[in-house]
């Protein structure tokens, strides 16, 4: 099975605490690096999670508040004086770009690469980016700016082909790929063999969910439907939901009702407000309507 990772490097909320980084993530598909977020310090995390830099070419950001993207110019600094020569793009809001362009004059000249910014509506859902292995689409939240979450789906691979029947079927080379897509195999004397004789499915195609800023928000369910992995804020336990409602933020058991009317596979939930010493009782409320739960915490990695 193709690699489908994801690396939590932070999972607090707005204020610093020495418990959490603030929020960023990595997801590495098929060794291909995503980075959604980037909030302060990220890029000690990403040393620590001992990740190859190089292969970090794309950047998504949720929002504009600063827990979410204020550890930019730090690594695209960084990125300048290790002379990296890839070009980085960066998936945002169109006023991340205003921000950025004269801190990136000022402390990033003479870089050996470009920053390039792809600017996207928040509240619109609509695929962002898309190569051979995944496509990325953005998914509408609710918070206190324009926001949005980020959906990952895999590509579906080819077929594998069963390695005696090419030895019993004396299948020649070229015919391999065109029999992992699909085709039948027909022999010299004209008898088809049929292609589920000779291959086995793949594996399914694998999806994941990046809800974070967002306040409860049923709406999602549809397009976060049976993914196999959901990462819902959970800033908040149920004791402080009006709280959670002032600041467009959810608790642990709305990020469960979410998970289980989703019917998601697995539920990780973070965000995590800095009142919480302990975010077992989090995981306590969370866990009561969805059992399928876990805490993020940094340098976790998740296989899917």
């Amino acid at each position: 099975m193709e690699k489908f990772d994801i690396h939590i490097l932070g999972c607090g909320s707005a204020l610093p605490t020495t418990r959490h980084q603030a929020t960023s993530q990595v997801i590495n598909i098929r060794e291909k690096l995503f980075m959604i977020d980037c909030g302060e310090g990220t890029q000690v995390q990403l040393r620590r999670s001992r990740l190859r830099f190089n292969r970090l070419n794309h950047i998504f950001i949720s929002h504009l508040h600063g827990d979410h993207c204020f550890g930019l110019i730090g690594l695209i600094s960084t990125f300048g004086m290790l002379e990296r020569t890839a070009d980085l793009h960066i998936h945002c809001h169109p006023d991340l770009e205003k921000l950025m362009a004269p801190q990136l004059d000022f402390f990033c000249k003479g870089m050996t690469y470009q920053v390039f910014f792809h600017p996207f509506n928040p509240g619109e859902q609509t695929v962002i980016y898309d190569d051979r292995s995944v496509s990325v689409e953005t998914i509408p939240l609710r918070h206190r700016m324009p926001t949005c979450g980020f959906l990952f789906k895999e590509k579906p691979t080819p077929n594998h082909i069963i390695r005696e029947m090419i030895d019993f079927y004396q299948i020649p080379i070229c015919m391999i790929n065109r029999i992992k897509n699909g085709e039948d195999y027909v022999t010299n004397d004209g008898t088809v063999i049929p292609n589920s004789r000779l291959t086995i499915p793949s594996d399914p195609p694998r999806m994941y969910a990046y809800c974070s800023d967002t306040c409860y928000l049923p709406r999602i369910v549809p397009q976060i439907q049976g993914v196999d992995l959901l990462f819902h804020e959970a800033t908040f336990a149920n004791t402080e939901a009006v709280r959670a409602k002032q600041t467009f933020h959810s608790t642990a058991a709305q990020a469960a009702l979410i998970a289980r009317e989703a019917q998601v596979k697995k539920l990780l939930i973070g965000h995590f407000s800095a009142r919480y010493e302990d975010e077992s009782i989090l995981l306590k409320e969370a866990s009561e309507i969805f059992p399928h739960t876990m805490l993020a915490e940094e340098n976790l990695k998740i296989s899917l």
